[in-house]
């Protein structure tokens, strides 16, 4: 694992336990978490254990859930799906956030005891997510489509860079898309921002994007209407 955060607010409904897992096969230009790429760099912990100090804030999450982000849950299906389950036992609301970037089948056996997945689309086209990610979207659109054939909700996010992702003309033809999914309960625009940079710093890599500027409120406004003007939910 590579943290937690007891009282979070933006990953799922309501107040939430978020647990930041390590490891993640991307690498995007605009990570914040860099951190939280190698797998061997984090504490070593067993579900049982998660689950026993998510129980400690049961009070204060009964009405929100558990949330399981990174890095990617996903590339360590075994792991999340166990606490997944213990927590769909005693009742609590289950969520994962992941790019959508592991194999269908390891995907499926988590999806089983999730509620809701957060699903980050970071471009529509294969050759613009090869550059922000190293990797095409190719099994994040199977992931969404297996969610679709059976009913899973799922929440998109996707990040606005100027000069990468920031593109109307792209941004339309990704709401057309994502409006034909019935699975898709809402679609957030997220403005990229540099918060993470002295974490690249850290582990004594380069920030190409560090003469990029955050998109004004306008362009996210503007971004966000287009998805909007689609019939999506933002």
């Amino acid at each position: 694992m590579h943290s937690v955060e007891t009282f979070g607010a933006v990953d799922g409904p309501g107040v939430r336990y978020v647990l930041f897992l390590q490891g993640c096969p991307l690498r995007c230009l605009y990570c914040h978490n860099p951190d939280s790429w190698k797998l061997t760099d984090g504490k070593k912990t067993d579900s049982k254990r998660v689950f026993d100090d998510i129980m400690t804030y049961y009070s204060f999450i009964k009405y929100g859930g558990v949330t399981l982000s990174g890095g990617d849950p996903l590339l360590q299906p075994e792991f999340s799906s166990d606490i997944l389950r213990r927590c769909k036992v005693i009742g609590l609301h289950t969520a994962v956030d992941t790019a959508g970037f592991a194999e269908l089948e390891k995907t499926i056996k988590v999806l089983e005891y999730t509620d809701l997945l957060l699903l980050d689309i970071k471009a529509l086209e294969d050759e613009l997510c090869r550059k922000i990610t190293g990797q095409s979207g190719e099994r994040a659109r199977a992931i969404l489509d297996y969610c679709e054939s059976v009913s899973k909700p799922v929440w998109v996010r996707h990040v606005i860079v100027p000069g990468l992702t920031l593109d109307y003309e792209m941004l339309a033809k990704l709401a057309e898309y994502l409006s034909g999914f019935k699975c898709i309960e809402k679609a957030e625009v997220i403005p990229f921002h540099k918060m993470g940079e002295y974490k690249w710093e850290g582990i004594g890599s380069e920030y190409t994007l560090k003469d990029t500027p955050a998109p004004t409120e306008e362009e996210t406004e503007k971004a966000r209407q287009i998805f909007a003007s689609k019939g999506l939910k933002i």
